[in-house]
């Protein structure tokens, strides 16, 4: 059968009924392959593809799953970095009716094979990077992405494989949650979440086919996984970064005369702290985005006079496919001061197209929108997860009352701007008194020796539980525990000033660089 013909049936293999075409992700590759071609799709330091060229491997790494090893639902593992093989495998695992799921590259062996053995994972794919860390991993196959998978000679020649039908609700990707409070859980992605997803993605930052996106954050991770469908839905150019370095970032955005970055803020903090920073050539990045954890207004306003573009505050979660909120200004801000402009860049933010989020009270009612009330940020989405793997009384409490219940505690002001101010678990009740340790964090970041902190709750005869910081200081830099105290005093209501403040190298930190809290809470630094 000739190729093309394969390449054009896969499109109308997807389950019509009538003229009703499934939402599914795989639209976007069939469309980009026939619009955008000849156009260079992704580029991952000396190789280089087109659409059509990408389309081509995305279909033969389908025709090859289904040949030797999977069938439909079967899910497919992947041990792999910010790689043009991880990227293709969006498609083509998908393609061959498989279920995704991206496994985070920083577990240790025995967090992977949890991972492995609760999804039931058929077949593991290892990326050479990461060959070590899969050597004692059991129970499935497992495929090395070589040097001929690399090249493309080892893939089938031609992709004749039965396509199978598309249906719009199943399961397409399973992504797995920090577990962060106990066990990871799967989160169910359908095709009709991610297609949904891209779409208002897209939409809400008003991407075009010009825009060249830099894949900073792990695309195995909540802040990095929707990237593939919408810059793939509209033609963008990907740029892979197989992990993260500041001056390798500060040197693609030049050489590759990228348009849009996405941070988090512990990698904000890297970038501007690089000699490079201002040396090299940044003109051509129009828009970054900051999210995983909360960043205040001094490194979101510090970032836009580096980069000389507009920086925006961005959320959402696994459970959410992920992206919920921009905190973009609108058109009647453009007349306003600078500061009053970062102030509302620095909220949470305005619902991205498709989604509706509400801050709801412990009456599932919604809090005024005075910019001080706090309630439960609450949301309901084409994109909202399908639910939890395997975990049907997890999956009934997350989606109480039909709302995702994020866990994330905020605030709404009159324009209807949203700002998070702890997370529920992370919100330190002291005396009675809520403290949010968000607060608390970005006060500390604002002295000039911090570079980063972290706040947790400790226990206290007294008070029940009360602040306890842990800082990393700039290099050269000097900064008593003291002094720190003295510093939050000064500038919040004094039961919030942290009651022990401990300097240290570093904290630790997940796949992207988000600090893990729970380690801080046990005592524990690495």
């Amino acid at each position: 059968m000739p190729r093309q013909y394969v390449a054009v049936s896969a499109t109308y293999c997807l389950g019509m009924v009538g003229m009703r075409v499934p939402l599914t992700p795989l639209e976007f590759l069939e469309r980009a392959r026939r619009v955008f071609g000849p156009l260079e799709a992704v580029a991952d330091g000396e190789r280089r593809f087109t659409y059509a060229e990408l389309a081509d491997r995305c279909h033969r790494l389908a025709a090859l799953l289904r040949a030797q090893w999977c069938a439909p639902g079967d899910r497919v593992a992947y041990l792999c970095g910010n790689t043009v093989e991880l990227l293709e495998a969006y498609y083509g695992v998908l393609l061959a009716g498989a279920v995704l799921v991206p496994l985070n590259v920083r577990l240790a062996p025995a967090e992977l094979q949890f991972v492995l053995d609760d999804c039931e994972a058929r077949l593991l794919m290892v990326h050479p990077t990461f060959e070590e860390a899969a050597a004692g991993l059991q129970g499935r196959p497992t495929i090395a992405l070589d040097a001929g998978y690399l090249d493309g000679t080892s893939l089938p020649r031609t992709y004749e494989y039965d396509v199978p039908a598309v249906d719009e609700d199943a399961v397409c990707e399973l992504f797995y949650t920090s577990g962060s409070t106990g066990r990871p859980k799967g989160v169910m992605l359908t095709h009709r979440n991610l297609a949904t997803h891209a779409v208002d993605s897209a939409l809400t930052m008003a991407t075009t086919h010009r825009d060249v996106v830099l894949h900073t954050i792990p695309l195995f991770h909540v802040n990095g996984w929707g990237t593939p469908h919408w810059v793939t839905a509209v033609g963008g150019r990907h740029v892979m970064l197989e992990h993260f370095e500041a001056g390798d970032v500060l040197r693609l955005i030049e050489a590759e005369r990228v348009t849009r970055l996405h941070l988090v803020p512990t990698m904000a903090s890297s970038l501007l702290a690089h000699p490079d920073i201002g040396r090299r050539d940044l003109s051509s990045l129009v828009q970054a985005t900051v999210g995983g954890a909360p960043a205040g207004a001094g490194l979101l306003g510090a970032l836009e006079d580096a980069f000389g573009c507009e920086v925006v505050q961005g959320y959402g979660l696994t459970e959410a496919a992920p992206q919920l909120t921009k905190a973009l200004t609108l058109r009647s801000h453009d007349a306003m001061p600078q500061p009053e402009q970062r102030r509302r860049r620095a909220t949470t933010g305005l619902p991205n197209i498709g989604v509706d989020l509400r801050v709801l009270d412990d009456a599932d009612a919604e809090v005024p929108r005075d910019g001080s009330t706090v309630g439960e940020i609450c949301v309901r989405s084409n994109h909202v997860m399908a639910g939890y793997w395997n975990r049907p009384d997890e999956t009934a409490a997350a989606l109480r009352g039909g709302w995702l219940r994020t866990g994330d505690l905020a605030t709404v002001d009159a324009e209807g701007y949203v700002t998070i101010v702890d997370r529920r678990k992370d919100i330190i009740v002291s005396g009675g008194e809520n403290i949010s340790s968000v607060q608390v964090e970005h006060c500390l970041a604002e002295h000039p020796a911090v570079v980063e902190a972290a706040v947790v709750a400790m226990p206290h005869e007294q008070w029940g539980e009360v602040p306890r910081a842990f800082v990393v200081l700039r290099p050269g830099a000097r900064a008593t525990p003291e002094e720190l105290v003295a510093w939050v005093r000064d500038r919040l209501a004094h039961f919030k000033a942290p009651h022990r403040v401990e300097v240290v190298d570093e904290l630790p930190k997940g796949g992207t660089g988000k600090v893990q809290k729970p380690l801080l809470r046990r005592g524990r630094l690495a």
